[in-house]
C-alpha cells in the first residue's frame, strides 16, 4: 500500500509544474480583461459602422510578431462579425514598451549595518594610466556589481484603425487584407486561453 507522502509528492510537483507554466506564458488570444489569467488581449473600439480601432496587447513574454498576428487575425474577425468581406489598415502603430528597474541586491549588507554612515570603508588601486583611484563599496563600482540587481521587462501592443468593406478585395492594394483568408490562414496558429 502507498504511504500518503509516495502520492501526495507527485501531485505537488505536477501542481508547482502546472502553476509554473501559467506564470511564465505568452498572452493567448483573449479579450482584455481583468479576471484574466494571463494579462494582454485584445480590444476594439467603433470609429464609425465601417471603422475600428483594433489593439492587441501582449505580456512580458509576448513576441512582436505573436502581438501584431494576433492584431491582424482579431481585425479580419471583427470584420466576419460585423457583415463585411475584407478590410483596409488605414494607420497602424506597434508600441514597445521598456521597463527597467533597479534595486540593492540582497546579497550585499555589510555587517555593521547603516548606524555608521560616517563610516564608510573604502579601497585603493593602480589603474593605468589614472594612476591610485580610490573606490568605496558601497557607492556602486566595478568591483560591486553585484549590489545592485537590475530588471528589464519589454512588452508589446499593436494598434491599427481598420475601414471595413463588401465586396471583392481590390487585387493591388497592400493595405488591405480578405477576412476570410486571413481567419483561414493564420487561425491553425492562435493560441486560445487553457480552460
Amino acid at each position: 500500500m502507498l504511504g500518503a507522502k509516495s502520492v501526495l509528492v507527485p501531485i505537488l510537483a505536477g501542481a508547482v509544474l502546472a502553476l509554473a507554466a501559467c506564470a511564465t506564458s505568452s498572452t493567448p488570444y483573449q479579450p482584455v480583461s481583468s479576471s484574466n489569467r494571463v494579462a494582454g488581449g485584445y480590444s476594439e473600439a467603433r470609429l464609425a459602422p465601417d471603422r475600428y480601432r483594433v489593439t492587441f496587447a501582449g505580456n512580458t513574454w509576448t513576441s512582436r510578431d505573436t502581438v501584431e498576428g494576433y492584431l491582424l487575425y482579431r481585425a479580419a474577425e471583427l470584420t466576419v462579425e460585423q457583415g463585411f468581406d475584407w478590410f483596409e489598415i488605414v494607420n497602424r502603430e506597434t508600441e514597445h514598451r521598456v521597463d527597467r528597474s533597479i534595486s540593492p541586491s540582497p546579497l550585499y549588507h555589510p555587517w555593521y549595518g547603516s548606524a555608521y554612515l560616517y563610516w564608510q570603508p573604502y579601497w585603493r588601486y593602480y589603474g593605468r594610466p589614472y594612476g591610485w583611484r580610490t573606490w568605496y563599496p558601497d557607492r556602486g563600482d566595478p568591483f560591486w556589481a553585484n549590489r545592485v540587481d537590475m530588471q528589464t521587462v519589454e512588452r508589446f501592443e499593436a494598434t491599427a484603425e481598420i475601414v471595413m468593406r463588401h465586396g471583392a478585395r481590390p487585387a493591388d492594394d497592400s493595405q488591405s487584407f480578405d477576412a476570410r483568408d486571413v481567419i483561414e490562414k493564420l487561425g491553425p496558429r492562435i493560441q486560445r486561453p487553457r480552460s
